[in-house]
């Protein structure tokens, strides 16, 4: 079986309820590039890159492409190795290796395809049929009302069965972002998990002074406290806090996360797989984090595909071993209005009382429902 054709198609929808984070972007669209890899033998492959999707359609179509056709697809880690030293030389950023991520859940998926197994057959097996989603959202929205819309949203995740809620922070001032979190915790109470994200908006000082503050609130993981790139930062955060410290949505391959994991610089890594080099280089990091003893809870962003590579790699990971209770892990299901999520795949991925279903499909698991990807597709 050889590679025919690889295309990208750039999706966009438009958000009708804008949202924003502690980054500031205002969030009016949704957006995301799918990688599509056909091959001979009839069988094509879907992947999803993270981040920018104009430019990772750029570099998979002008840098990656042409290296593709022709190749077996499963000669998939072959080919990891062959497009990563292809790019290498002229610095590696998170854009190379988000589209990189596409090609590799692509080739993933072709190879499940082809053998009629669900790709977490074909990396270890499942540890897993189903796994706990924690629901993320609660997004900055209207500014006049942010402790009322926070608390309103969590409460409407509790009533759907979820048991676990990630909100953000990072609105600014300290005092607003601990009133925030404490309405949330008063109204959804002590048996319903809370993580934060600050998607790295505070300095070293400011991070360990609202850690402390927040401590008492029994909070699941403070997640991104301080920059991404300050590794010596998160050194400090995470041993100045009883809580856990995550990060790690923002770190690429195995060389990007091997020196915040041999530290422990947090407590629980978050790759994506659309982002930190596919399931390929996903299997090395979270084997990496193991072996130091550090939890590994993947990000998950985007569409339907990217949802179910994430689902397939979770399957696959083992429980963090305790005496009485393994900590099984968990998987992020943002919750902000997604079309791409929720109609690209001809049976969407769908949450039952904060319960999922791992995909037991060939590849991925889902099939891409064309009229939701010509709907969207705007190049």
């Amino acid at each position: 079986m050889k590679i025919t054709e690889v295309t990208c198609h750039l999706l966009q929808a438009k958000v009708d309820k804008p949202f924003t984070s502690a980054r500031g972007w205002l969030y009016t669209t949704r957006s995301s590039c799918i990688v599509e890899i056909a091959t001979d033998a009839g069988i094509t492959g879907w992947g999803e890159c993270y981040g920018p999707a104009a430019v990772n359609k750029t570099i998979v179509e002008t840098q990656y492409r042409q290296r593709l056709l022709g190749r077996d697809p499963f000669d998939v880690e072959v080919v990891w190795e062959d497009l990563y030293n292809r790019i290498k030389d002229y610095g590696l950023t998170g854009m190379t290796i988000a589209a990189l991520s596409g090609v590799d859940i692509a080739l993933w998926d072709i190879i499940g395809r082809a053998v009629g197994k669900p790709v977490h057959k074909l990396i270890g097996g499942a540890h897993r049929t189903e796994v706990q989603a924690y629901a993320t959202g609660l997004y900055f929205i209207d500014m006049d009302r942010l402790v009322e819309e926070a608390v309103e949203e969590a409460e409407e995740y509790a009533r759907q069965g979820f048991r676990a809620i990630k909100m953000k922070i990072g609105l600014g001032d300290m005092r607003k972002d601990l009133e925030r979190v404490k309405a949330v915790r008063d109204a959804i109470g002590p048996d319903i998990q809370l993580a934060v994200d600050a998607n790295h908006c505070f300095t070293v000082p400011q991070a360990i002074r609202l850690g402390r503050a927040m401590e008492p609130l029994d909070l699941m993981w403070f997640e991104e406290p301080i920059s991404p790139e300050d590794h010596d930062g998160y050194v400090e955060v995470t041993r100045a806090l009883d809580m856990a410290v995550a990060g790690g949505e923002n770190d690429f391959t195995r060389w990007g996360f091997r020196d915040v994991i041999a530290r422990k610089a947090m407590d629980i890594v978050q790759p994506d797989v659309c982002a930190a080099g596919g399931i390929s280089e996903c299997r090395k990091i979270a084997a990496l984090a193991s072996a130091h003893g550090v939890e590994c809870v993947p990000h998950a962003w985007g569409s339907a595909i990217g949802l179910a590579a994430t689902l397939q790699f979770i399957a696959a990971l083992p429980d963090m071993p305790q005496a009485f209770r393994p900590i099984p892990p968990m998987l992020e299901f943002e919750q902000t209005p997604n079309p791409l999520r929720d109609e690209l795949a001809r049976e969407p991925i769908v949450q039952n009382r904060g319960i999922v279903r791992i995909p037991d499909g060939p590849g991925l698991g889902i099939e891409v429902d064309r009229d939701a990807l010509a709907r969207w597709k705007v190049a």
